[in-house]
Formats: structure tokens, C-alpha cells, sequence
């Protein structure tokens, strides 16, 4: 049938008629602000590290509308770009953070910040840990000035199926739409283990076994598989957020320690004809490192954190390395507001630890444990994570090389706009800390 003006009329009619039936989802508010960008600059005559190849020494990063212009020696700008000197400073990109609770266990830790487990059912897919951040978190401040520029926040650990992810930027901002980083993908926070037993086996509630953990997580799924909307009937919230789900919209990041169930939920997922996209902490990884690169599926984990529970007790401080070296995409996490102030140096004690373990780790490998496999592991890899052409100028000027503990950043920029300055002296970004505490 040609497709005559009268024609589109007809489909665009019928369209409209089909989506009443189905029942048009409620409007929904912007989903994010369009990201301010900074002046044209060159920082000139510094160590550049690009996660994304070698080292450059005395060379240049040409940023020109809040993005890449140029990285490499003696770069050649117009002369109306101011150029700032940074010679004998180390520049990265921008750190992130791909599992944070920023926000929603904000500081100072009291019950009434506790906004991260809604531990009221062990399937909670339709809460969104944005709609608890607190944007005036003290922590926030502290986190840009290690060099962090991007986090994602998730939900607790208490449910099977905890929440929606929402991947933010260091930005000032009064919500967390405004701090959202714009494109990233939602991702859905799924636990395992300890923690969603220990919550509901105390209420005499289900799930009290790892194996009802199992059968109640592939119930769900089926459920929202079978789920179909009804003409006239209510929106289903979970459900169509587990559509996204089951369609690989929305990534599932999956809190679990121990090797064997992570298979288990890798056999779960397969069921559905889907995959995580990273386990979460992860500290047995390294036994399956051969099936997680044959899935494709990622690996989160920290430095050296063990112990603190009992599927914590077989970590290996050689974790991430003994992940890279096999293939797997690995990337460090705080899940913690004083971790997240030296990401730089957690990269650092998990490179020596690669190193004792006979493992040739280089500094560039461990770099993009923090910055290029963590934007992976949210789906923003083609936006930041390293310094290349055109990707979006997030990156910070160290005073020294990032994995010395005597380093700290100087300066920090969020696609060109500089955010954070050690030099200056300014006011608490959070109203809480107004009149309280000096400025850090």
C-alpha cells in the first residue's frame, strides 16, 4: 500500500487509538538536565594518562565545548583558548564509582538518612533510588575531591530485588534528576546470600534459605514475563520495570559473594534468555573468572575488603588482577562514603597485590579499574572513562602520580566545567555543613 498523506493520517489515527487502549503511561517529569559544559581550555605540560593506552608525558588536553578536543603533545589550539599550566601534574580521567550509596544512606548516619532498603517485601523492582537522594549530602563534596565525577547509586542489599540504579554526575544540583548523567541506563539491583535471608528469616518470612532465594527469584521473573497489560486496568510498576528487565533495557547489577551462586544465578538469568552485567563485591570472582569472560558478564569488586561476614571469608587481595589477566571486564567499587575518597589508591593496592601474586599488572591496566570498566559496567563507556576525541571532558589534574598516597587532586572537571578546586577556598556545597564545618 503506498503511503499516501491519507494513509499516514490513518496510522497515526489508529496509533493514537491503540495507545489509549493499552493505556498510555502517566507523563513522566524530564528524566534529566542538560549538562552545563565549561569554556574552551588547554591544560598544558602534564603526565597524561588516558586509560585508554600508554602514558604521555609533557602533553596536552585540548577541551573545546565541554568535550575532547585533542589529547598529545604539543597541541595546537586557537590562541582566544585559555591554556592553564599543569606541568609536573598527572592527569586521568574523570573517577567513577559504579556502586555508591551517596545519597541515600547520606551522612551524617543516623535512621532517618537510612532511604536505601525498602525492607518491606523481598521484590521491590519499582522503587528508584533517585526518588531518595539527597543531593545535599555531605559525602558528595568529599567524594569530588578524590577525584570522583560520576556515581551510581543504588539500593541496599535487604531484597532479592532491591530497586532501580540511577548513574549521577558531580554536579551541583537541588535533585537528582538534576545531577543525572543524561543517556546512562537504568540498572536493577538484585542481592543474593546473607543479607535477604537475614531480613526476612528474622520476620519468619521467605526467602530463609539460599534455596528459596533461588525459586522465588525465577517465580518473579516468570510472573513478569507472563505480565500483560490490561485495557482499563492500573499501570504496573514492577512489572514494567522488570520488562525492561527481561528485554536488557535496564542492566542488572547483582550483589554476590560466592562462586557458586553466582553460577546459580548465571543459570537463573539463562532461563530468561538474559545476563547481569556485573556481579557486585564478588570476592570468590576469581574462582569462575573463565565462565564470567565466557558470559560476558562483568565483575565489581573492592581492593582488600574481606571477613566481614562469612561469604566474605575466601577474598584474595589479588582478585581484581587475577580478573583482568583472564579477560573479565573488572572494576573497583567503594559502597562506602570514606572509601570513595581514595578510589586512586584502592586501584594502587590492588595493582601491588596483582604484582606479589606474579601478576605483570600495569599502571594503565589498574587505572581503567576505576575509570574505562566501571563507565562499562553502566553503559556510559562511550561517553567518558577515558580521554580520547570526543568524549565528554571529565577528567582531574593530581598534584603527583594518582597511585602515590602522597597525590591528591587538584582540580576536577565535569564535561569541561571545573568542579572542584583544592586552591580555592569556598563555602560547603551542602546546606547542612553551612555555619558547622570549615570548608574541606
Amino acid at each position: 500500500m503506498p503511503v499516501t498523506p491519507r494513509v499516514r493520517l490513518f496510522l497515526a489515527a489508529a496509533l493514537l487509538v491503540s495507545c489509549a487502549r493499552l493505556g498510555a503511561a502517566p507523563k513522566a517529569a524530564p528524566s534529566e538536565t542538560p549538562l552545563a559544559r565549561g569554556p574552551s581550555l588547554v591544560l598544558r605540560g602534564a603526565t597524561v594518562l588516558t586509560a585508554a593506552g600508554p602514558a604521555l608525558e609533557h602533553a596536552d588536553v585540548w577541551v573545546e565545548d565541554g568535550r575532547i578536543a585533542e589529547v598529545g603533545k604539543a597541541v595546537t589550539a586557537p590562541s582566544t583558548v585559555k591554556v592553564i599550566d599543569v606541568t609536573g601534574r598527572f592527569i586521568t580521567p574523570g573517577i567513577i564509582d559504579p556502586h555508591s550509596h551517596l545519597g541515600v544512606y547520606a551522612l551524617p548516619n543516623v535512621a532517618t538518612n537510612a532511604d536505601g532498603n525498602e525492607m518491606t517485601g523481598p521484590f521491590k523492582p519499582e522503587v528508584r533510588a533517585e526518588d531518595s537522594f539527597w543531593p545535599q549530602d555531605p559525602a558528595i563534596e568529599r567524594a569530588l575531591a578524590g577525584g570522583v565525577t560520576t556515581i551510581h547509586v543504588l539500593p541496599g542489599s535487604a531484597n532479592l530485588i532491591g530497586g532501580q540504579g540511577v548513574t549521577l554526575r558531580l554536579v551541583p544540583g537541588l535533585s537528582a534528576r538534576e545531577l543525572r548523567f543524561p543517556g546512562a541506563p537504568t540498572s536493577m539491583k538484585m542481592a543474593c546470600g546473607e543479607n535477604p535471608m537475614r531480613v526476612y528469616g528474622a520476620k519468619g518470612q521467605a526467602p530463609q534459605t539460599r534455596m528459596a532465594e533461588v525459586a522465588m527469584l525465577r517465580q518473579e521473573l516468570e510472573n513478569a514475563r507472563a505480565y500483560k497489560p490490561e485495557e482499563g486496568k492500573p499501570h504496573d510498576f514492577a512489572n514494567e520495570a522488570l520488562a525492561g528487565v527481561l528485554s536488557g533495557e535496564t542492566l542488572i547489577e547483582n550483589h554476590c559473594y560466592r562462586a557458586d551462586e553466582m553460577l546459580l544465578r548465571l543459570d537463573v538469568f539463562r532461563e530468561f534468555g538474559i545476563a547481569p552485567r556485573a556481579f557486585h563485591h564478588a570476592v570468590e570472582a576469581y574462582k569462575i573468572r573463565d565462565r564470567l569472560r565466557e558470559a560476558g558478564v562483568g565483575a565489581v569488586v573492592w581492593a582488600d575488603w574481606w571477613g566481614i561476614k562469612l561469604e566474605l571469608l575466601d577474598a584474595v587481595p589479588a582478585n581484581a588482577a587475577l580478573l583482568d589477566e583472564a579477560g573479565v571486564t573488572v572494576a573497583l567499587h567503594s559502597d562506602s562514603p570514606d572509601e570513595i575518597q581514595r578510589l586512586n589508591q584502592e586501584a594502587a593496592k590492588a595493582r601491588a597485590a596483582g604484582l606479589r601474586a606474579g601478576i605483570a599488572v600495569t599502571r594503565e591496566q589498574a587505572l581503567r579499574w576505576i575509570t574505562a570498566n566501571p563507565a562499562w559496567v553502566l553503559g556510559i563507556e562511550s561517553r567518558v572513562g577515558t580521554l580520547e576525541k570526543g568524549k565528554d571532558a571529565d577528567l582531574v589534574v593530581w598534584s603527583g602520580d594518582p597511585f602515590s598516597v602522597y597525590a591528591h587532586a587538584e582540580q576536577v572537571f565535569i564535561a569541561g566545567a571545573r568542579v572542584y578546586d583544592r586552591a580555592r577556598t569556598s563555602p560547603p556545597r551542602s546546606d547542612f555543613e553551612l555555619g558547622l564545618e570549615p570548608a574541606p
